[in-house]
């Protein structure tokens, strides 16, 4: 809105240039076949520059009635010229006072609004006036090229003002999130991780005491990272937040790199229901609280997922035989999300427990 208010409010500058250009012309060359209705229509269009670049000052007042009505004016004051115009004429009285009204049609409804805006001026003065020269033709096709083109910059600055303001208002969001972290790291964590440390030496109750305080400062440390999830640009999610909600689940500890991976929100959700069926597959065959570790890289061209337990590793044949009897859990919810994106799936396995390795290009 207010980069639109800066248009029109350089819009109305250009227009008292143009109604001062038009009076100006329209008294120097003359001309008329009747001069009280020449005058007549030069005020009146003084008169609408201002009333038109009043009423544009305030963005509740920009409405599609004084949108048209504006384009209506001028068309009129195309179409009126041959009335007080001597025959042969070769310029109308508003001249160049038309492009106020059609660079408001490209403000306003972009592209197709500065096209149209131009077919109907074009139109309008053709057919009044009755005949074609070069220069006709030249200005006519300055005002089919120029309104659409000004409509294509139009939405281009406004689009680039709103990432602008979406990234001003991340960073924000970002900066608070610091601060809370800080703070949140600087008294609850520490204190939680003290009573985890010293609880167990109170003796039994002490001991599911630490363990609660554990399990308490594992639950902040992935909720303050999830609001980078919750709070990333519109359409993006910010994988480090996605990923930091798994540790909600029992034994699970996910490492993360300390700024965001900000992806697509399909790309992001796919790669965590990935990860989220290897730790499926961790619960079902290792155990429902059994530890799993899944660490986060990502480079400018790649994201690398690990999942890693300390189970006792996949028989050979486990997975084709599971497969072949129609459980899919891997081949389907791991594998088959990860082609889906492009990337592949490595799996490594023996006693010492098994690691998934889940590459996606950026």
């Amino acid at each position: 809105m207010a980069v639109e208010d800066r248009m029109y409010r350089w819009l109305a500058v250009l227009r008292f240039v143009l109604v001062a250009n038009a009076v100006g012309l329209n008294i120097y060359r003359d001309g008329f076949e009747h001069p009280v209705g020449g005058a007549l229509l030069l005020v009146a269009m003084v008169v609408w520059t201002f009333l038109i670049s009043w009423v544009y000052y305030a963005y509740r007042r920009r409405t599609t009635y004084w949108i048209v009505a504006d384009l209506v004016v001028a068309l009129a004051a195309v179409a009126l010229t041959p009335v007080v115009k001597e025959p042969g004429y070769h310029s109308t009285v508003p001249g160049f006072w038309i492009m106020g009204a059609l660079f408001a049609w490209a403000i306003h409804w972009r592209l197709y609004g500065g096209l149209a805006a131009a077919v109907l001026l074009s139109a309008t003065d053709l057919l009044t006036r009755g005949y074609l020269t070069e220069t006709v033709y030249g200005n006519y096709f300055l005002l089919l090229i120029g309104g659409p083109i000004v409509g294509l910059m139009v939405d281009s600055l406004l689009r680039s003002a709103a990432r602008t303001a979406a990234a001003e208002r991340a960073a924000a969001a970002a900066t608070e999130r610091t601060k809370l972290a800080r703070a949140v790291h600087d008294g609850v964590l520490q204190v939680l991780s003290l009573v985890q440390r010293r609880a167990p030496d109170l003796g039994a109750d002490g001991a599911e005491l630490g363990r609660l305080a554990g399990e308490q400062e594992q639950a902040l440390r992935s909720l303050i990272r999830e609001q980078d999830a919750i709070d990333a640009t519109p359409g993006m999610v910010d994988l480090v937040g996605a990923l930091s909600a798994l540790e909600r689940r029992p034994g699970v500890s996910v490492a993360t790199p300390s700024g965001g991976v900000l992806l697509e929100r399909r790309a992001a959700d796919e790669i965590v229901a990935a990860v989220s069926a290897c730790l499926d597959n961790v619960a079902a065959h290792v155990g429902p609280e059994a530890p799993a570790w899944v660490l986060l890289e990502a480079s400018p061209q790649v994201i690398q997922v690990s999942v890693r337990d300390e189970g006792s590793g996949i028989p050979d044949g486990r997975l084709e035989e599971a497969e072949r009897a129609g459980r899919l859990g891997v081949s389907s919810s791991v594998r088959g999300r990860v082609a889906e994106l492009g990337g592949r799936a490595e799996l490594t396995t023996g006693s010492y427990g098994t690691e998934w390795e889940l590459t996606f290009p950026r």
